[in-house]
This record gives structure tokens, C-alpha cells and sequence, in this order.
């Protein structure tokens, strides 16, 4: 199986051991504590279940800045993006060494992780201005990515961590919420030995189910993983259980036995386009897979970036030898009425686009909305369904 980044074994952060965990837990409702930001606590459930292998804990604002800047951190360690826990202020914890950081999306605000601080430091206005625009490429607080890392607050923690608990994401998608650890488990029971990985933040359009179906023709994957993000969109997105609903009935009924399992992980989206494609790419081989795809505007948000800058830069920006995992660099897919099937547009050259089925988002929420299916071509009617009795449910 695929190394995972920076070491030959994961070394997830979460406290498995019952006896140690139990004394930590109780060790925490003593200890000053702090509710984090949701960024961060996406970060802290990420790094406990081995996602950000080998990271100890949030980084300080020089190993930030190296990350934003080249991806590399002081050490000379590969990581994509800034890892860290920003505060407004330290009031509650005042100079205190161990603190308890909690959970900001969970009812009464449960502790989720221990941390041991070695800096609090405090981060410039040009420090933060330097990560954004490198990060998301734009400095626009409409971004939705921006305005969630700058809403933060510009005091940094940093520190090892010990992982108590996952968030919600255990509790509200038992069924799909998988650590790295589980994933690579659950790949070596089933026997893959070559894994694509998809990553969805939306259901999945017959071009989707298509496209992964061509990504693993081609690459000679005996394995798929369908992983899915579970944690906080930007509004008008679907929520994770229907999504999850939708995509299980897809590969329920389109996919051979034993050759796609349907997975998520907990973790708030960033937008961040290509810097937050080389984070998926990074974290999927942390969990085990040898190939993953990436196609037009992945992880994009509005007109911010190129339609396949999030593939050029693994060959421009991504140190070489960085990462192990390969990319599958794919074009956007939709069926084609000459050949009476889903192609990948880029490889019908004698097409136009009228001889396509291309239907808009908006067009799709419309037709949802009032009940419609969309055209067999464009989505299989099972998975319709599914949409349709969502978007009439919130009528």
C-alpha cells in the first residue's frame, strides 16, 4: 500500500487507548479552556484521524507562512496550506500551558482536543494578507473561504494536540464519516491494490459516476473511494445526508460488488481551488489511495480561478517528490448526443457545444424544485428522486 506523506505508518492524533482517553477527558474539565474557531476544529478532527499524517499538532506562524508561501514548513516538511488556531483573544486561558480546545458546532461546546501551548503569537495584518492571497488567490472578503479565514481572529496557538473526539461527524454520519486509518483498513480487507479517489462536495450527476468509471478503466484501479466532504458549504449547497443518500443509490445500483466504497470526511470546505486540490491530493494518500481525480474548477468558487489551474499547479508549484499519490487530470464530462454517451468533452473534438447535454446548476435546482427530473442523459432517475423529494421538502 501507498506510503502515507512523511512517514511509513499513519500517526493519527485521536486517543485511542480507553484508559488514556478516559484520564485525558477528565484531565480537561479542569483544565482553562477555549472554543475554537469551526476552521480550526475541522483542522484538530483532521489531524486525529491521520488526514494531516505526519503533523503534530497547529502549526506556529512561521511554519504557517512557509506553508502559504511555498508549502513547505521551517522543518523542510511538504504541507499545502496553513494549519492553524486563531483566536480573538486569550482572556479565557491566560497564559496557561495546557488548555482544552472545544468544539464550536456541537451543543455545549464539548472539549475536543488537549493542547500544549509553545507560542502564542500574534499575527500581523500583513502576515494574514500574505496567506490569504496565497492560499485562496484573491483577497475578496465576498470569497467565502476568505471571509471564514480572516474572520478567525489573529492570535495563533500552537502546540501539539491529543484528539478526544470527532466533532459531530461521528455522531451525525455514522454510516460515512471515516477516519484515514479506517479507510486504509476497510482497502486492505477488500484486497485493492491500485485506489482512485473521488472527492464530492454535491451529489453525483451520471458525468460524475462516469467519470469515475473512466478514471479506473484507465488507470487499472481494482477500487474506488467516493469521499465526501461532511463538513461546512457555502449556502444553497446540499446538505450531507441527502448527498450521501443520493450517491449510496448510485453506486447501490451502477457500480460492481466490491468496487466502490462511499466515505466522508469532517472538515469545512475552503474554496481554495488549486492550494485546496494539492490538501485533497495530500490527504487522500494519507488514507490510502494511488490516484485521484481532479477535474475542471475543483474545489473552486465563482470566477476566482482558471478552469484547470487546480491541475497545473501539482506540475508548477508542488515541490517534486512531494507527494506520492498521482494525479488523473480530467476534463469536464457531459453526454454527447453524436456518440450516445458521456465523454469527456476535451476528447470529442468535432463537437459543439449544442451536441452535448449541458444543464446549469440553476437550471437543475429549478427543475428539482418543481418536481422535474432531469434528462436520463444528464442524471440517473433514482438519483433525481432523491433531489427532488429534497427540494420539495423545503418548499
Amino acid at each position: 500500500m501507498i506510503n502515507p506523506v512523511g512517514s511509513s505508518e499513519l500517526q493519527p492524533l485521536f486517543v485511542y487507548d480507553p484508559d488514556t482517553h478516559h484520564k485525558l477527558s477528565h484531565e480537561a474539565e479542569s483544565l482553562p479552556s477555549v472554543v475554537i474557531s469551526s476552521q480550526a476544529a475541522g483542522n484538530a478532527v483532521m489531524m486525529g484521524a491521520g488526514y494531516f499524517n505526519p503533523l503534530t499538532g497547529f502549526m506556529t506562524v512561521a511554519d504557517a507562512m512557509g506553508a502559504a508561501e511555498k508549502m513547505t514548513l521551517t522543518d523542510g516538511s511538504f504541507f499545502p496550506v496553513p494549519v492553524l488556531c486563531l483566536l480573538k483573544s486569550t482572556d479565557e486561558i491566560g497564559d496557561a500551558k495546557r488548555v482544552a480546545l472545544r468544539d464550536p458546532n456541537v451543543e455545549g461546546n464539548p472539549v475536543l482536543a488537549i493542547m500544549d501551548i509553545e507560542n502564542i503569537e500574534e499575527v500581523s495584518d500583513e502576515q494574514m494578507a500574505i496567506m490569504t492571497d496565497k492560499v485562496y488567490r484573491t483577497s475578496d472578503s465576498e470569497h467565502p473561504g476568505v471571509a471564514a479565514f480572516n474572520s478567525q481572529g489573529q492570535i495563533a496557538l500552537s502546540g501539539p494536540i491529543q484528539v478526544l473526539n470527532f466533532s459531530y461527524f461521528q455522531i451525525d454520519f455514522p454510516d460515512t464519516f471515516r477516519t484515514a486509518v479506517e479507510i486504509r483498513n476497510e482497502i486492505k480487507e477488500r484486497g485493492w491494490s491500485k485506489i482512485v479517489a473521488f472527492q464530492t462536495r454535491n451529489p453525483m450527476h451520471l458525468a460524475h459516476e462516469e467519470l469515475c468509471h473512466m478514471a479506473m478503466d484507465r488507470l487499472g484501479c481494482d477500487g474506488l473511494v467516493i469521499h465526501m466532504l461532511l463538513g461546512k458549504l457555502k449556502p444553497g449547497d446540499i446538505p450531507a445526508p441527502v448527498r450521501d443518500a443520493a450517491i449510496r443509490k448510485m453506486v447501490e445500483l451502477y457500480f460492481p460488488p466490491n468496487s466502490a466504497m462511499v466515505t466522508g470526511y469532517g472538515f469545512d470546505m475552503l474554496y481554495a481551488g488549486p492550494r485546496e486540490a494539492v490538501l485533497h491530493a495530500y490527504f487522500r494518500q494519507n488514507m490510502g489511495a494511488t490516484h485521484f481525480i481532479i477535474g475542471r474548477d475543483h474545489a473552486g468558487v465563482g470566477d476566482y480561478y482558471g478552469a484547470f489551474d487546480a491541475q497545473t499547479i501539482f506540475d508548477d508549484e508542488v515541490p517534486a517528490g512531494a507527494l506520492e499519490i498521482q494525479i488523473f487530470k480530467a476534463d469536464h464530462t457531459a453526454w454527447s448526443k453524436k456518440l450516445n454517451k458521456v465523454v469527456m468533452m476535451c476528447e470529442a473534438p468535432d463537437h459543439e457545444k449544442e451536441d452535448f447535454v449541458l444543464l446549469s446548476g440553476t437550471k437543475v435546482r429549478e427543475m428539482l424544485g418543481q418536481g422535474i427530473a432531469p434528462p436520463k442523459e444528464f442524471s440517473r432517475p433514482e438519483v433525481a428522486q432523491i433531489l427532488i423529494d429534497y427540494y420539495q421538502s423545503i418548499k
